[in-house]
């Protein structure tokens, strides 16, 4: 099958499944009772009464949530028991304190995060972290359990498996929001729906997923005239391996929409999965765009400072006569704006069909640094 027939069939795809967006959230009568389903990737959430929800998260483990004054359901741990709506909340990724600014709860929920206080950008965080509402717990490999305790959190969001003996030991239930596959793009616009019902707020989850669908319909009809299918790449190689987005994730099934050609298409796996450095300088001979995961603050000031960083970097075509592209420092804080990002990605990678649009989330690397005047290093 060659590659336009491929771009076909994925658009077909994805537009059946955009038009039928609420097959999978289906509500079915069975002995009078309503039973709904939604599957969000490794996600599951199952509603067997509107006072009794299962959910499976990215551990594969399932969670029962109840109304916090109804009496404890028979055959669970306490461990897998959340009363709703949560009051009282921790999480580890940027990605969940997002979603939560998604949901409209963050302000009144979140009390503990694992990044201090100068390393956010989100206003919400900024001013619960200032008022001490919102504690730093310690990175993530050296979480302050004592502190947590203290904090009284009624659930941790956390993508670190290890930590749930311990999370256990303490009584605090937690969910595993990362998965061993990197989130499709049906997926990532629909994960806030899995974590609407911890708070109750599914009406707001929908209206994102809707604003998000909206926007993903647009490019699809904008970048349908596109001239042009650029070939992209999205990673980095860093001194003892290489990463990069598979194409199973939601930026390479994005670029593919986009009517452009993702080069990791056929690399399946987790988000930031390694792959060979012979693979990646391979692809780089013929890529037009790099999205790299530096940031102007780790380094990525320029396509010259990033072959400083690592020569083999400078081999690749987008850092010769390419475009490379660095995320800016609120990027991984701005879930809560997937429909402005993924819209951003689409005018990098067709500029000529949105004309004058400015970038807010990633920024364009020039040749070189620019020259600071007064600056004799």
């Amino acid at each position: 099958m060659n590659y336009r027939i491929t771009i076909i069939f994925f658009n077909l795809a994805l537009l059946l499944m955009l038009t039928t967006i609420t097959g999978c959230n289906k509500e079915e009568t069975t002995e009078g009772k309503k039973r709904s389903f939604l599957q969000i990737g490794e996600f599951t959430v199952t509603r067997n009464s509107p006072d009794f929800i299962e959910m499976r998260d990215g551990a594969d483990r399932t969670l029962i949530l109840i109304p916090r004054d109804a009496e404890l359901p028979q055959g669970y741990t306490r461990h897998q028991i959340i009363r709703v709506p949560v009051k009282r909340v921790a999480a580890w990724s940027n990605f969940d304190v997002s979603a939560l600014r998604s949901l409209g709860v963050l302000e009144d929920v979140l009390v503990g995060v694992i990044l201090p206080a100068e390393q956010w950008h989100i206003d919400e965080v900024k001013r619960g972290m200032e008022a001490g509402k919102i504690v730093y717990l310690g990175n993530s490999n050296a979480i302050d359990f004592e502190k947590l305790k203290k904090q009284q959190p009624e659930l941790v969001l956390t993508w670190d498996r290890s930590v749930i003996p311990m999370l256990n030991e303490l009584e605090i239930p937690c969910v595993i929001t990362s998965a061993p596959v990197a989130m499709c793009l049906n997926a990532r616009m629909r994960y806030v729906q899995f974590l609407a019902p911890f708070f109750q707020r599914e009406n707001e989850a929908d209206a994102f997923f809707a604003r998000v669908s909206d926007a993903l319909k647009e490019i699809r009809e904008l970048t349908s005239y596109a001239l042009k299918e650029p070939k992209v790449m999205w990673g980095d190689i860093y001194e003892k391996r290489v990463l990069v987005e598979p194409g199973n994730a939601w930026v390479g099934e994005l670029v593919e929409l986009a009517q452009s050609d993702y080069l990791f298409e056929d690399v399946y796996g987790t988000s930031c999965i390694e792959i060979s450095t012979e693979r990646f300088l391979y692809s780089g001979e013929d890529a037009d765009i790099l999205f790299t995961y530096s940031t102007p603050s780790t380094g990525a000031t320029s396509k010259a400072a990033l072959a400083r960083m690592n020569p083999l970097l400078g081999r690749i075509r987008p850092l010769k006569t390419g475009r490379v592209y660095a995320p800016m420092a609120h990027y991984s804080q701005s879930g809560d704006k997937l429909d402005e990002i993924l819209t951003e990605i689409s005018a990098i990678l067709h500029p000529e069909l949105y004309p004058g649009y400015e970038l807010r989330y990633f920024i364009e690397l020039p040749d070189i640094d620019p020259v600071i005047p007064g600056d004799q290093s």
